[in-house]
Order: C-alpha cells, then structure tokens, then sequence
C-alpha cells in the first residue's frame, strides 16, 4: 500500500482542500468588502459635489433628514441616539444648521432643561432640494445597472441592512 492511499493521506488531501476553499472565500469576502468601501466612497464624492452649491455637508443632510422625520420636534439627546453619535457631535450639526436658518432651538413645553429642534420652512425647501441632489448621485451610480439589476441589488442590500444588529451607544 502506498503512503498517499492511506486514510489519513486522504483527511490530509480534504483538510487542504478545505483550507484551499475557505482561503477563496475569506479572498472573496475581502474584495467584496473592499468593493463595497469604494462603492461607498465614491457615493460619498458625488452626493459632497452635489450639495456643495445647496451649502450643506451629507452629515447635516442626514440630521436635517432626521429632525424633519419625527412627527414633533426632538430632543437633541433623540437625535444622536438615532444618528448613532455622541450628543456633541449633534451640537455642532445643529450650530450651523440653525446658523443657515434651516432649523431652530426651541423650548419644551413640559421642560425649561430640554430644547427640542424644529425644522423651518427654509430647512423643507433645503431637504426638497437635497433629495433631488440625492437623486441624481444614486442615478449616477446605479446608471451600469439594469432595472432588474437595480432590484436584485436592493433585496441583496436589504437582507444585509436588515441582517445587520442595532448598535447601541
């Protein structure tokens, strides 16, 4: 009997191919990771160089999206827990929003402690402006694709965002 017709040659030969096979998808798994950060960023670009002549940054786009999504205005401590982000980072944004006219401080009535955030009719008018900026970049990224390509990519993003566990601060 020859060594390589031995049992243990042959756990040996599928231990390697194993290996073999798990080294492609972990390989797999990194590009597709990698393609998916590019992806990202160059969205990123695109949507920066469409809001720049609007005067917005996409952090302040995604508060003024938030504030403009509760049905009355929330506290600032609403906003960085649903942000996922340190409550001072919420003041900053908040600053140069109000700054710009496109939200505002306001009192709670229930609370003279708690200032809840208002958007204005300049912040609708800016988020009217921004989703149609929003628009453009994502027709000019999904623009290669075809109408069923642009579906499957949807189910497939919404079973990994969907997937994905709450993160809480």
């Amino acid at each position: 009997m020859d060594a390589s017709d031995s049992p243990d040659a042959d756990a040996v030969d599928a231990a390697a191919t194993a290996e073999r096979s798990h080294d492609r998808d972990r390989d797999s798994d990194g590009l597709l990771a990698e393609q998916l950060l590019r992806l990202t960023r160059r969205l990123h670009r695109i949507q920066s160089r469409q809001l720049e002549p609007i005067g917005i940054t996409p952090a302040q786009f995604r508060l003024l999206r938030t504030v403009a999504s509760y049905d009355a205005a929330p506290r600032m401590a609403d906003l960085a827990q649903r942000l996922d982000v340190v409550p001072r980072a919420v003041t900053t944004l908040v600053d140069a929003l109000e700054a710009s006219g496109r939200v505002r401080r306001a009192p709670d009535p229930d609370s003279r402690r708690v200032v809840r955030i208002e958007i204005t009719d300049e912040g609708r008018a800016t988020l009217r402006s921004l989703r149609n900026a929003r628009r453009a970049a994502a027709e000019e990224i999904l623009a290669p694709l075809t109408a069923g390509q642009r579906e499957v990519l949807g189910e497939l993003l919404s079973a990994l965002v969907d997937g994905m566990p709450e993160r809480h601060c």
